[in-house]
């Protein structure tokens, strides 16, 4: 069940409350045509699936292998173009932030204020994004568990925000390549939050010698099928009209014209599911 902080931003949407909610949009804002583009197709697949959609694009790059990679357009012009998709479709927005005062600089313009893997243990950030009052989602370090994100929640709870949500994006396995566990929906789930299962980044293979993060997106469809038969409450699966010309990430992201034939599989399995 979505919880009622959760609801509430989906309060212009109609959508069957039993279906997962999905997380979605391009790696980076690269331009408003991007960003615009991208809203407008997936909020009207999601209206026609009954899916709870929640737009996503990070305002700013901060975590690149390279000193020469794409890292954003600006933050205040980022920023702005992320609410400007929210406000022109009627849809919760989220980003990620890096620093801790980063959260209110983001806090005006999205709703729900990503925490970076790498960055789940980071105390001043955790506490800054819980002061803002907005809905904080975490993501797992690739080297913690399940369990251990426990941590997490808790300093956030603390802070006087219960508004939590966990997303699984994999764990290391050697230097470059991460693997799913499936458990940790479950063990993380335990913590009183809704999981999330981040179908593009746990396909990343970082730490290439060409400075370029690469990935597996043809194996996009299995971690979402896999992630909805182990009871995720919700998916986040980074989308761009043409992966091969996009400025971040596009080893690991869906193509946009893709995107609706695999939701489609997805919502007839979680029906199966609930079941």
């Amino acid at each position: 069940m979505i919880p009622a902080y959760l609801a509430d931003l989906f309060k212009h949407q109609q959508y069957d409350s039993n279906n997962f909610f999905l997380i979605a949009g391009p790696c980076v804002v690269e331009s408003e045509e991007l960003v615009m583009e991208v809203g407008d197709t997936v909020s009207k697949i999601c209206a026609d699936l009954g899916i709870p959609y929640v737009f996503k694009a990070s305002y700013r790059k901060a975590n690149r292998t390279s000193a020469s990679s794409f890292t954003g357009i600006g933050d205040d012009n980022g920023l702005s173009l992320i609410k400007k998709v929210g406000d022109t479709y009627k849809l919760p927005t989220t980003s990620d932030i890096h620093a801790h005062d980063e959260a209110a600089m983001a806090a005006p313009f999205i709703d729900i204020l990503q925490i970076p893997a790498f960055l789940c243990r980071q105390t001043d950030l955790l506490l800054a994004a819980a002061d803002t009052g907005k809905v904080v989602n975490v993501k797992k370090g690739q080297f913690l568990s399940g369990p251990s994100m426990k941590f997490a929640v808790d300093k956030i709870k603390q802070a006087g925000n219960n508004q939590v949500m966990l997303t699984e994006r994999g764990t290391t396995f050697g230097y470059q390549d991460l693997v799913v566990d499936y458990r940790n929906i479950p063990w993380m789930q335990e913590h009183g939050c809704p999981v999330i299962m981040d179908c593009t980044h746990s396909l990343q293979q970082p730490n290439q010698t060409s400075g370029v993060t690469g990935g597996n997106p043809q194996l996009i469809g299995t971690i979402a099928k896999a992630a909805i038969a182990t009871g995720a409450d919700g998916l986040f699966i980074e989308t761009h009209p043409n992966p091969a010309v996009a400025k971040s990430d596009g080893a690991n992201m869906l193509r946009l014209d893709l995107l609706k034939p695999l939701l489609e599989q997805l919502v007839k399995l979680r029906g199966a599911v609930k079941q």
